[in-house]
């Protein structure tokens, strides 16, 4: 090719052309604005070996009808996992129980509440908590006693309340 090997003049005097063509093959404007611009960003990356290339518009087009098929594969198979999922029954809402809990938990400090969740939800040891929380191992038994304590306590409160 005999363009010069600037990008930014490469750039200018193809972009247009190659969208058109893009979308020629794609069937999408969008879509093919977005692909490639896309491969226009890897050209870049990629600059000092694609600027060798005999025609580095070739490549670009090439890389962007690519990755618009990529699209529409991710597209097909996200529908037909939807699909998949539409025919599995809906989870049941969750019953008043777990609302209350959901409720009192986000009363409780962040880090009660977090330590309960990892060792009540996650089934998570205490010495693992600490690792992944950062706290002491005695950081976190604190945090457990506490949060069950507060935790008792804004669940009678709501319970009592239910039943009078």
């Amino acid at each position: 090719m005999d363009a010069p090997r600037d990008f930014d003049t490469f750039y200018t005097g193809t972009s247009r052309r190659l969208v058109a063509q893009v979308y020629a093959l794609v069937g999408d404007r969008s879509e093919a604005e977005d692909a490639v611009a896309e491969a226009y960003a890897r050209a870049w990356q990629r600059w000092p070996t694609v600027s060798g290339y005999e025609d580095p518009a070739a490549w670009v087009r090439t890389v962007a009808y690519r990755i618009a098929v990529s699209s529409w594969r991710r597209a097909l198979n996200r529908r037909s996992a939807h699909a998949r999922l539409d025919h599995r029954p809906a989870a049941p809402p969750p019953g008043p129980e777990v609302v209350l809990l959901a409720q009192a938990l986000r009363r409780l400090p962040l880090a009660q509440r977090r330590a309960l969740v990892l060792y009540y939800l996650a089934d998570l040891p205490v010495q693992r908590i600490a690792d992944e929380t950062g706290a002491s191992l005695s950081a976190v038994k604190a945090q457990l006693s506490r949060g069950r304590r507060a935790l008792a306590a804004l669940l009678d409160r709501e319970a009592t309340w239910q039943t009078s």
